[in-house]
């Protein structure tokens, strides 16, 4: 068996089962989708499926299954992981066996089964930065370890011998105790897809400093934290921006006022973000204020009013929806409010780092302008500072829908263009 954590994955294109239907062919197997299964002519099957709840194991009670294979382990939680050692029998002569692939992921349960083959030190012997630190140790990867789980404890040693020490009372024999490997590999590894797709490697190069680290160089260490997704020395200061741009002003928005027993509440914050047409990021202007659903309703109007004074209707507003029955009224009231302009609503899902990570990549390469305003400090030390816990990262949740917005969605024909066209025209 072969499991995603999702069902859906196995039939994503390119996916597991594209590739199964590429390979296993050529071992004269038949394949059946509804089965999601191969077969082969000596009896053999190799079937795929999803535990993508905690209890979907139970299906599996009764089975016994040679070699148990995940597609990205870090998915899958812990629990799943151990409870199907129980189903990996067989008395078909081959011994049982499990076989894993995975992508880094410093907060997973794997990158503490997996920590003897990373190194662990941030500091080298004399004090400096270890650069290393959280990639595999290469002389280590494909050394066998040995472990007895008890209690949830793991007990390892480098031979059965060792682990057999620790646990006298367990009774256990030297064929009982289970063996681990570690085999770091990288996109160069992968040579079929490099030579078949050399640009592959330049996809990996445009995400986010912490994604990149983890995805292409293969470190498990590789964490966001105060000024590794943004830094004010990647941008560049600018007096304006093309005139010529898509334009939004995203709207983070919250309404609580300062009080005795809320001194330090969010803020509400609208980022006015433009790109131009060769691909170069503006922020031009960024309003932050803390107030009640009234004063933020207010407040909000009154930056739309400015902004189309200045830029006309080429300007979309972006409100973020919350989740929720709430979320979507709300929203639905402001479209209402600010019926007169160009507004558009963007329910959020992702994690606060995943919605910043494709800004913070252009940041890193260079394609951000900011506008010289007096909001700049205030602007650059919360995005310096983000993820910081404790800090507010209003200025970043606004940014990030501010970017991904303009990114994925084209700008709007001008209404104003209407005006120009003669009697009976077409727009």
């Amino acid at each position: 068996m072969i499991f995603r954590r999702e069902g859906v994955q196995i039939f994503n294109e390119g996916g597991l089962w594209d590739e199964a239907s590429q390979l296993y062919p050529m071992f004269t197997a038949r394949s059946n989708r509804n089965e999601k299964t191969f077969f082969f002519p000596s009896g053999a099957k190799i079937g795929f499926d999803h535990l993508q709840r905690q209890d979907d194991v139970q299906a599996y009670q009764g089975s016994q299954i040679v070699l148990i294979e995940y597609d990205e382990l870090t998915h899958f939680l812990a629990s799943q992981f151990w409870y199907m050692f129980s189903r990996n029998r067989s008395t078909s002569g081959i011994r049982p066996y499990i076989r894993a692939s995975t992508n880094p992921d410093p907060d997973s349960w794997v990158a503490d089964l997996i920590a003897w083959w990373i190194d662990q030190d941030e500091l080298l012997p004399n004090g400096d930065p270890n650069p290393r630190y959280g990639f595999p140790i290469l002389e280590r990867g494909g050394v066998l370890r040995y472990f007895v789980r008890e209690g949830g404890v793991m007990i390892w040693g480098d031979t059965p011998g060792q682990v057999l020490e620790q646990i006298p009372h367990a009774g256990l024999s030297a064929e009982q105790v289970k063996s681990l490997t570690f085999i770091p590999a990288s996109l160069q590894d992968n040579q079929v897809l490099v030579n078949a797709d050399p640009a592959y490697r330049a996809n990996l190069m445009v995400l986010d400093p912490v994604e990149r680290a983890k995805l292409l160089d293969g470190n498990w260490k590789a964490k966001a934290k105060e000024g590794t997704l943004f830094r004010r020395s990647w941008v560049q200061f600018v007096d304006a921006a093309p005139r010529a741009a898509r334009r939004i002003r995203y709207w983070d928005r919250a309404a609580t006022e300062v009080t005795k027993d809320s001194p330090d509440p969010d803020w509400t914050v609208g980022v006015l973000m433009a790109i131009a047409d060769d691909g170069l990021i503006y922020i031009e202007d960024v309003v932050r204020f803390r107030g009640g659903p009234l004063t933020v309703e207010q407040m909000i109007l009154a930056t739309a009013e400015m902004d189309h004074q200045t830029y006309g209707l080429n300007v979309t507003i972006g409100i973020e929806q919350d989740p929720g029955s709430a979320g979507k009224s709300d929203a639905a009231n402001y479209v209402r409010l600010l019926s007169r302009f160009n507004v558009r609503v963007f329910p959020v899902s992702k994690a606060k780092v995943v919605r910043f990570g494709p800004f913070s990549a252009q940041a890193e390469g260079k394609n951000v302008r900011i506008k010289r305003a007096d909001w700049n400090e205030a602007y650059l030390r919360t995005l310096e500072k983000f993820p910081t816990p404790g800090v507010h990262d209003d200025d970043v949740d606004a940014t990030s829908g501010a970017y991904n917005a303009l990114k994925d969605t084209p700008q709007p024909k001008p209404r104003a263009a209407a005006a120009q066209l003669g009697p009976g025209s077409l727009d």
